[in-house]
C-alpha cells in the first residue's frame, strides 16, 4: 500500500505490539507517522516521502506510562533501599524536604524525568509535594517543560496540612491547559489529613476546573467506602496503593469508573501488603504501575511490571504477561484521560513510541514478543524513543540532551540537601522516625 506523503516518518520493519484490539500484534509491520500523530499501521507501508526508521531486530509499541512518581526525590536516589515507609517518611518529608530550593526541584525534576525517558516512559505523572511555594513549583513545571516529554504535573498543594489550597491550584491551572506535552492534575490530601467536608470542596473545584485529581489511600478504616456513601467517586480519580482496602471497596471503585495505581516495589518493600493487581481485577477494576519514589525502588517500567507479574503469580497463578503491558500502557494513559493521545499504536493518536531491541543478549532470542518484554525487558534494550512524532532517542542516547552539566547540578544539589540537613552519604543513615 502507498500512502502520498510529503515528508512525515516511516517506521519499518519492526516487530508490533500495537495495544489496539483491532490491529493487534504484527510479527512484521510498519507505522507511518505525520505531524506528529500515528497515521497509517500495516503490514507494508510505501511512503516515498518519508524518514526511514529501520525498526528491523526491534519491538515497535507504545511509550509505558507512569501514573504516580514524587520526581522531586531523585537526587537522594537508592539511598532509602532498606527504609520502612516510616523511616522514607521522616527521611524524604521531614529531613531533606526543608531545605529544598527552586533550583533543588529543578535539577531533581529534570533529570528524573530524562531518566524515565530513557527507559521508554513516555508519560509521567509528576506527583509533585514538595510543597513549599509558588517558586518551587514553577521550578518543577519549568523542567518539566525543558524535557521532551508527555508529563503531568499533578500538583499536591499543601499536602498533609489543612491549610487552604485553592487559590494556588487556580494559579497554576491558568498557566497549564490540557492541550500541551505538559497538562495538569490535582494531588488530593484525602479525608484522612483535612476531613471529608474538605474533600468535597476541593473536588468540586477539581470538577470546575476540569482537572483529573490522584489520591494516596489506603488501610483497614474503609476510607473508599466513607467516599461512596457522600457522593464522592469519581471516573476521574485515581486511587494510589489502596492496600488494606476491602473487596466491596474495590467494586465500589470499579462501580465509579475509578482508577487504581499499583506500586509494588514500593508497597512490597515498605510493608504495604500485597499488591491489589489481582484482586482489583477479580472487582473488575483495571490497575494500573507506578514507580513512585526512586530513593527505594528502581525507575523503570520493566521491573516494575516484573514484581506486579511475579507478586500476583505468587498468590494464586493469575496474571498473564500481556495484561501487564495493559497496565503499563492504556490502561494508565486512561487513567490521566490521555488514551485518546496515547498508550497504543491506533491510527489518530500521537505518535508515542518505543523501539526495544531483540538483538541484546539480554533477550535473545525474542520468541514471544510480550514474554520477552514482560520478563527480561529493562532499560538497557530501549533503542528509540518517540514523543508526539519527535524521536527523542537513538541508538541507545537521548538527542539533543547535554546531560553532564544536569548530572553535576544534581550532584552538588544533594550534596548541599544533605549538609544542610546534617544527613550522612556513605550508607549509613538511619532515619528514625519521631514515637
Amino acid at each position: 500500500m502507498t500512502t502520498l506523503i510529503t515528508g512525515g516518518t516511516l517506521i519499518t520493519g519492526g516487530t508490533l505490539v500495537t495495544m489496539d484490539p483491532d490491529l493487534g500484534d504484527l510479527a512484521r509491520g510498519d507505522v507511518l507517522i505525520d505531524d506528529g500523530k500515528i497515521v497509517q499501521v500495516a503490514e507494508h507501508i510505501d511512503a516515498p516521502g518519508a524518514e526511514i526508521i529501520d525498526a528491523g531486530e526491534r519491538i515497535v509499541m507504545p511509550g509505558f506510562v507512569d501514573n504516580h512518581r514524587h520526581n522531586w526525590q531523585t537526587a537522594f536516589r537508592g539511598m532509602g533501599a532498606d527504609w520502612t515507609f516510616a523511616q522514607w517518611a521522616q527521611a524524604m518529608h521531614n529531613t531533606v524536604k526543608p531545605h529544598y530550593t527552586p533550583e533543588d526541584v529543578h535539577a531533581a525534576t529534570l533529570l528524573g524525568r530524562l531518566e524515565a525517558l530513557h527507559s521508554g516512559i513516555t508519560t509521567m505523572l509528576d506527583w509533585y509535594h514538595v510543597a513549599q511555594g509558588p517558586e518551587h513549583e514553577d521550578a518543577a513545571i519549568a523542567a518539566l517543560q525543558e524535557a521532551p516529554a508527555r508529563s503531568v504535573f499533578c500538583l499536591g498543594a499543601g499536602w498533609a496540612t489543612p491549610a487552604p489550597v485553592e487559590a494556588d491550584i487556580r494559579r497554576v491551572r491558568a498557566h497549564l491547559d490540557d492541550d500541551g506535552l505538559v497538562t495538569m492534575a490535582w494531588g488530593l490530601r484525602g479525608a484522612d489529613d483535612t476531613g471529608i467536608d474538605t474533600l468535597a470542596r476541593e473536588l468540586r473545584l477539581a470538577d470546575e476546573l476540569g482537572l483529573r485529581t490522584s489520591l494516596h489511600t489506603g488501610g483497614d478504616h474503609r476510607p473508599v467506602a466513607a467516599m461512596h456513601h457522600t457522593g464522592l467517586l469519581r471516573p476521574t480519580t485515581t486511587f494510589v496503593h489502596g492496600n488494606g482496602i476491602g473487596d466491596d471497596e474495590l467494586r465500589m471503585l470499579a462501580d465509579a469508573g475509578s482508577h487504581l495505581s499499583v506500586s509494588p516495589d514500593v508497597e512490597l518493600k515498605m510493608g504495604f501488603g500485597a499488591p491489589l493487581t489481582g484482586r482489583a481485577l477479580a472487582a473488575g477494576l483495571r490497575p494500573t504501575l507506578s514507580v513512585d519514589v526512586v530513593p527505594s525502588v528502581g525507575g523503570d517500567m520493566f521491573s516494575t511490571m516484573r514484581t506486579a507479574f511475579s507478586a500476583q503469580r505468587g498468590l494464586d497463578g493469575g496474571l498473564r504477561a500481556r495484561d501487564l503491558i495493559h497496565f503499563a500502557t492504556i490502561d494508565a494513559a486512561r487513567s490521566c484521560g490521555l488514551d485518546s493521545r496515547t498508550g497504543s499504536l491506533t491510527p489518530g493518536k500521537d505518535a508515542d513510541i518505543i523501539l526495544l531491541r531483540t538483538d541484546d543478549l539480554t533477550v535473545f532470542p525474542v520468541t514471544d514478543p510480550v514474554g520477552s518484554i514482560v520478563t527480561a525487558g529493562h532499560p538497557g534494550i530501549v533503542d528509540t524513543v518517540l514523543v508526539a512524532g519527535r524521536t527523542v532517542k537513538r541508538h541507545g542516547a537521548l538527542v539533543d540532551v547535554d546531560l553532564a552539566p544536569l548530572r553535576a547540578r544534581l550532584l552538588a544539589s544533594r550534596d548541599r540537601i544533605a549538609a544542610a540537613a546534617g544527613v550522612p552519604l556513605d550508607g549509613t543513615w538511619d532515619p528514625k522516625p519521631a514515637s
